[in-house]
């Protein structure tokens, strides 16, 4: 199957998972074979880019998120980007008394392509479950519901790490190259790297957010259940942080 097949099947799949009240074992039918496909897009197009014979340079884009929970969706993106070999730079400025927020993705344009495929559809996944989750009446619901999407995050980074490191282990000995898909892939992520440098030559890591609510087990179990197909502000002064 070529690529373009296998971006088009795991949009299939992303599509049924998105529908509103279906049952976990439903999504978990869809989860494990759209999280294959989607990680073996990423080698499919990276063999095929590097076998080319021009150096394929890397690529960014910019990602306005929106509110409610600006923040919160962006850690989500976070969760995505990085297991794809992309980063992110998050950003934020004051616009009409109101802090907007931007994500700057750098990386290869197929990993940008997977990234935006997922995060789209991940956010309607997570707004369903978000919406049935019920905090407990002691507790603040906007607390609640930050720590539950902060869990979601976490079981989302850390399926699509296991899905990805599978795609790898399993193309290696078939790609018949001559060439290590690692070695493709680091020498891919190396000029990710170079670009970012080079937009943000004084970047500065992120501080980690403090969350008080209850939410992240229920998080957690969410974002296990999801379809994977598979902080400080910026301003004219302060450096830009990294997160993926």
């Amino acid at each position: 199957m070529n690529s373009d097949a296998l971006l088009g099947r795991v949009r299939k799949l992303l599509a049924m998972a998105e529908a509103e009240g279906l049952t976990d074992a439903a999504r978990e039918t869809y989860n494990a074979k759209a999280a294959e496909l989607i990680a073996q897009y990423g080698i499919d197009r990276a063999l095929v880019e590097e076998a080319g014979p021009a150096r394929v340079a890397a690529a960014d884009l910019v990602l306005e998120v929106h509110p409610p929970y600006a923040r919160d969706k962006i850690s989500l993106l976070a969760s995505i980007v990085a297991p794809l070999g992309c980063r992110l730079v998050h950003r934020t400025e004051r616009r009409a008394g109101a802090t907007a927020h931007c994500a700057h993705l750098f990386g290869m344009d197929a990993d940008l392509t997977r990234a935006q495929l997922l995060f789209t559809s991940l956010l309607v996944q997570q707004a369903h479950g978000l919406a049935v989750a019920v905090p407990p009446p002691w507790e603040d619901p906007r607390a609640f519901r930050r720590s539950w999407m902060a869990g979601f995050a976490v079981a989302v980074r850390q399926r699509l790490s296991a899905a990805e490191q599978a795609a790898r282990s399993a193309a290696e000995p078939a790609a018949n190259t001559g060439t290590s898909v690692a070695l493709v892939l680091a020498d891919r992520s190396a000029r990710v790297d170079e670009h970012l440098a080079s937009v943000y030559p004084r970047l500065r890591s992120a501080r980690g957010r403090q969350l008080s609510g209850s939410g992240g087990r229920a998080g957690f179990d969410a974002g296990q259940r999801a379809d994977l197909g598979t902080q400080s502000r910026v301003g004219a002064t302060p450096a830009p942080r990294a997160l993926g």
